[in-house]
């Protein structure tokens, strides 16, 4: 029987969470999540973050959005900084995803140049479909942008992925719409 094969989505959890921060609206994780579904066909998305206790009900909520999550142990720095960078654990889960076959075609969420090679090497067998950067088009790796892929931008998806504001008691409606008393 020929299954059909769906997309994939390989997330770089650090990378997408430094770039969402510096957005001049909130970003709206279950609403990307439906995006992604959308708009790539993505059926996995994973989620690659270094564990850490006190965001355990954090990762319950990313869950609950559909997100998968892959946890790398987290390390801490001379500083007391944690450190769990993903970067290698994401490389070897879509090469070995992709020599497998389990998808059709994978979308890295990343900005970070890093991931170059694994870009070129998915490009060469058609398994990439696209790199969502987090940042954006000033601050995603120019070495990205040299291999060709093609590239979106989560600050270009505000009006899909900003987290919907619910009314406020205090909000009235004006002929000129809604307002909020500050």
């Amino acid at each position: 029987m020929n299954e059909e094969k769906k997309n994939v989505a390989y997330i770089d959890g650090a990378n997408l969470h430094n770039g969402i921060k510096v957005l001049p609206w909130r970003f709206d994780y279950a609403r990307f999540r439906i995006w992604l579904l959308h708009k790539y066909n993505v059926e996995h998305a994973y989620l690659f973050l270094g564990m850490m206790p006190k965001y355990k009900e954090l990762y319950k909520q990313r869950q609950e959005e559909g997100y998968t999550l892959v946890f790398k142990e987290v390390i801490y720095d001379n500083n007391g900084k944690p450190k769990g960078n993903c970067d290698a654990d994401i490389v070897v889960s879509a090469m070995k995803d992709a020599y497998e076959e389990k998808f059709n075609q994978s979308i890295l969420v990343s900005s970070d140049g890093d991931y170059t090679p694994l870009v070129k090497f998915l490009l060469e067998r058609g398994k990439i479909r696209t790199v969502v950067s987090p940042y954006g088009t000033k601050l995603c790796s120019v070495l990205l942008k040299r291999t060709g892929v093609k590239i979106a931008h989560i600050a270009d998806q505000q009006t899909v992925l900003e987290t919907q504001k619910e009314k406020a008691p205090d909000e009235q409606m004006s002929h000129k719409g809604p307002f909020r008393k500050e």
